[in-house]
C-alpha cells in the first residue's frame, strides 16, 4: 500500500492507495475524453501542481491520435515538442490532424493547447504490422529488479538531507515503479559516466489494451531521461542555479509492449553544450527484447546569481 498527503486548510490527512489503484488511476488519467470530431479534452492529474509532466501530454497526445487511424495499424514512433510549460490548473485540448493515409503507413499530428496557446506539438507515425529483416543490440549482464531496492527506498535512506517539500514529492506514491541498477543521488550528485540503467514497470496494471501499454511507455520515458546528461557535470535538478526542462521528445516502438512487467530503461547521453543536452535509452524485457528507444534533447543550463 502507498501513502499520499492531502491538504485540508489547516490539516493534513493521509490517504491510502493501493497499487492497483494507482494504476487504474494512470490509465483514467491517460484515457481522453472525445469532445468532437479530432478534437479531445486530457484530463488533469488529481493533486497535481505546477507544471505538468511532459509524458503526461505525450501520452494523452498519443491516445487521442490513436481513435482516428485504422486499428490494424499500430503506432511506431512519435515525435513531440515542448514549447511551453503546461499548467495543473487547467485541462488541455487535443486537436489531431488527418495528414496521411498509405498503404502501409500512416501519419497523424497532435496540437496539445491550453488557454487558447500550444504547449506541444507531435506527430506520429502508425504501420500495418508486417515481418522484415531482425536484429537487436543486446541486454547485457545487469541485476534482475528482484535484486535491487526501489527508488523511494533509496530515498527514504537520505530522508533529513534532503528538504521536507522534495521529500515528499519525491516519495508521492506513483504508479510507476523504478528500481536502479547504481543509483545516482540528486542530492549529493557526484560526477560519473553519462548512462543510466533503471528497472520501470506500473504496478497492478488491469488492462490488455496494446495502445494503453504504449501510451503508458511513453508516458515513463520521459522519467530520469534528461538527467543522464547532467551526470558528468556533477549537477541535478536539484542543484542551486540549475534550470532544465524537456525541449523535444522521440520514441520508437519496436513491438508489443506489457508494462506491467518489468522492463529496462538503459539510457546514456553522448553530447550535451550550448545550454542543452543529448540524451538516448533503450527499453528491454527481462529476457533481453528490445521493444523500444528514445530519445531527448533538454535545457540544462546554470542561471547566474
Amino acid at each position: 500500500m502507498a501513502e499520499a498527503d492531502t491538504s485540508g486548510d489547516n490539516k493534513k490527512e493521509r490517504r491510502v492507495f493501493s497499487p492497483a489503484e494507482l494504476a487504474a488511476g494512470l490509465v483514467h488519467l491517460l484515457d481522453v475524453e472525445e469532445l468532437d470530431v479530432d478534437l479531445y479534452r486530457g484530463r488533469r492529474n488529481p493533486g497535481g501542481r505546477g507544471r505538468v509532466f511532459g509524458g503526461q501530454v505525450i501520452a494523452q497526445a498519443l491516445k487521442s491520435a490513436v481513435a482516428s487511424v485504422d486499428p490494424e495499424r499500430h503506432v511506431h514512433s512519435l515525435h513531440a515538442y515542448f514549447m511551453r510549460p503546461g499548467d495543473e490548473d487547467f485541462p488541455i485540448i487535443y486537436r489531431v490532424e488527418r495528414d496521411y493515409d498509405g498503404g502501409s503507413f500512416s501519419n497523424r499530428r497532435v496540437i496539445a493547447m491550453q488557454r487558447g496557446k500550444p504547449i506541444l506539438n507531435m506527430t506520429a507515425s502508425f504501420q500495418k504490422p508486417e515481418a522484415g529483416l531482425t536484429h537487436q543490440f543486446d541486454l547485457g549482464d545487469v541485476p534482475m529488479p528482484d535484486e535491487l531496492p526501489t527508488e523511494v527506498e533509496l530515498l527514504r535512506k537520505m530522508k533529513g538531507q534532503i528538504p521536507e517539500p522534495f521529500y515528499r514529492f519525491m516519495t508521492r506514491p506513483r504508479p510507476i515503479e523504478m528500481r536502479p541498477v547504481d543509483p545516482w543521488s540528486p542530492i549529493d550528485p557526484r560526477k560519473r559516466e553519462p548512462r543510466r540503467q533503471i528497472w520501470i514497470r506500473a504496478t497492478d496494471l488491469a488492462t490488455d489494451s496494446q495502445i494503453m501499454h504504449r501510451a503508458i511507455l511513453a508516458f515513463a520515458s520521459d522519467m530520469a531521461l534528461l538527467s543522464t546528461c547532467m551526470q558528468p557535470h556533477g549537477v541535478s535538478w536539484m542543484t542551486r542555479k540549475m534550470q532544465s526542462a524537456s525541449l523535444d521528445h522521440a520514441v520508437w516502438f519496436h513491438d508489443d509492449v506489457d508494462m506491467g512487467d518489468w522492463l529496462l530503461y538503459d539510457t546514456d547521453s553522448p553530447w550535451s553544450g550550448a545550454a542543452r543536452g543529448f540524451n538516448r535509452g533503450q527499453l528491454f524485457t527481462r529476457d533481453g527484447k528490445l521493444v523500444a528507444s528514445t530519445a531527448q534533447e533538454g535545457l540544462i543550463r546554470l542561471r547566474d546569481e
